[in-house]
């Protein structure tokens, strides 16, 4: 999935963006470490005394803000900053769908989203291995190939199983 954290669209710059036109970094504070937070409230102090200086100090202050906001944010989630990214970008359809639960309350739209991807993903792994099982009797070759998806089709069940499994508030991804 690329980045989603990152753009200028994004929850973070949303954030980011709605302290700076509400004066209030506590808007921006729950997507920073408690770690990150100093450095966070003196970014604050810098651009909103640069706003005042004109449009230009104002885009420049903004966009420097944008960049350290989301630079510590993606330092807590262990994750490195490679810039801002633009707007609009293809986040696949589970964001959009993760977002939309989130905001509607209800998870229908999400859960069959994964669910229905998980089936697809089984369905073809699954096929895979057993027509290539069909010719494991015809030599080394056709049985390793044999091997290696049956094996596969256990590996990522497993890491899929692991993912959906672990602890909520352990983290399972990097935005």
């Amino acid at each position: 999935m690329p980045p989603h954290c990152d753009s200028l669209d994004g929850p973070v710059v949303t954030a980011a963006r709605k302290a700076l036109e509400g004066r209030d970094v506590d808007q921006i504070l729950p997507y920073v470490p408690e770690a990150g937070e100093p450095e966070v409230r003196e970014a604050f102090g810098l651009t909103t005394k640069a706003r005042t200086l004109g449009r230009e100090a104002q885009e420049v202050a903004d966009r420097w803000f944008y960049e350290t906001v989301v630079r510590v944010h993606r330092a807590g989630e262990g994750a490195p900053f490679t810039g801002l990214k633009p707007a609009g970008l293809d986040v696949g359809p589970v964001i959009p769908a993760a977002e939309r639960a989130l905001d509607t309350g209800s998870a229908d739209e999400l859960t069959g989203i994964l669910c229905g991807i998980v089936r697809k993903q089984v369905q073809e792994r699954h096929g895979r291995a057993i027509a290539l099982k069909e010719h494991a009797a015809e030599g080394v070759v056709g049985a390793r190939a044999s091997v290696e998806a049956g094996l596969g089709l256990q590996v990522w069940a497993h890491h899929l199983y692991k993912q959906a499994t672990a602890a909520p508030h352990a983290p399972t991804r990097r935005s």
